[in-house]
């Protein structure tokens, strides 16, 4: 053991290992740029056949209503499916605050549904399988075997929050990137309702303009603008735009595109404030950041800056008096 940490700690080897990651650095920084695709037209196409089929499921429902039958979509088929239905789990599990917090994600239709329903049973005991293997096995560690079996039924209770965790992260990916390019996209959609556009119009506008720096708002702009086109109340679109994207900003333009809706004032007002409200979330946002940043860089100039100052200042005073003894 002691031979592998004085290994570690040769000077030949860190600079070695330094080396590496840097050039492995410099390669991955030129390779991502060239490797990186264009989504746009990929997400643009997705969006083109989720509108499809919302206007499909839409048909159906209402065909429904009115006697002449319709065919509703099926579930997927497939092992999970299989797992889902055996064990019950849509009476756990399958809830709006579930199907909320995955379109939030992203994550639409059954398929997203029945893979993490089946991940949120499936997950535990496939963590704690792997940890018992890697505790009894690979690492040969010298706890006793209760211990190391507490250890694997811990790691078992995480991965039941797994996909929760999962869906957190991308939830918070999604606003965020939602989030910067929102108030440019408002002030857009206040040019083209100022310019005699319809609604639809300027949302439709819009989510093609927005493709460009938020691809997520552009997906959430070409669903509004769907649902605009065949919901018979268009107030349901504009709350669906807020509970599919959960941002307070977002959330507050469909308020008042829903009152200008049923009240009947103008458009161009409601968006003209709202696009003012919203740049002055995003000042107050820059400046809470601005403000703490201070503190955040205290620990990292005490680690980091001034041993290497104090070797600055006093190393040619110790040399000095070393020098001289």
């Amino acid at each position: 053991m002691m031979e592998y940490i004085d290994f570690l700690i040769r000077p030949q080897f860190l600079v070695t290992f330094a080396a590496a990651v840097s050039a492995f650095a410099t390669v991955l920084t030129i390779a991502l740029p060239l490797l990186e695709r264009d989504r746009t037209a990929q997400r643009m196409k997705v969006m083109a056949v989720e509108r499809d089929k919302m206007r499909a499921s839409r048909l159906a429902e209402m065909a429904a209503k009115d006697g002449r039958g319709g065919k509703h979509r099926q579930a997927p088929k497939g092992f999970m499916q299989k797992v889902v239905d055996q064990l019950d789990l849509r009476a756990r599990f399958d809830n709006d605050e579930a199907r909320n917090r995955l379109k939030m994600a992203g994550l639409r239709g059954q398929a997203p549904l029945v893979a993490y329903m089946f991940f949120r049973v499936a997950l535990p005991p496939i963590a704690f399988v792997v940890a018992l293997f890697y505790l009894f096995v690979v690492a040969k560690l010298t706890y006793p075997p209760a211990i190391k079996v507490l250890i694997a039924l811990g790691v078992g209770f995480c991965g039941y929050y797994l996909p929760n965790v999962f869906l957190e992260n991308r939830i918070q990916k999604r606003q965020l990137s939602i989030k910067q390019a929102f108030p440019d996209s408002l002030d857009m959609l206040l040019i083209c309702v100022q310019s005699g556009m319809s609604v639809e119009a300027a949302f439709a506008k819009v989510a093609k303009e927005a493709a460009g720096q938020s691809l997520e708002l552009a997906e959430e702009l070409s669903l509004t603008t769907a649902e605009l086109s065949y919901l018979q109340d268009r107030r349901i679109a504009f709350d669906n735009l807020g509970k599919r994207t959960g941002i307070p900003g977002v959330k507050a333009v469909a308020t008042a595109l829903i009152q200008a809706e049923r009240y009947g004032t103008p458009v161009g007002q409601a968006l003209r404030i709202m696009a003012k409200e919203n740049r002055d979330m995003r000042m107050s946002e820059a400046e809470k950041k601005a403000a703490a940043l201070p503190p955040k860089l205290t620990v990292p100039m005490i680690i980091f800056f001034l041993p290497v100052l104090f070797v600055v200042i006093m190393g040619p005073a110790v040399i000095q008096t070393a020098g001289l003894d």
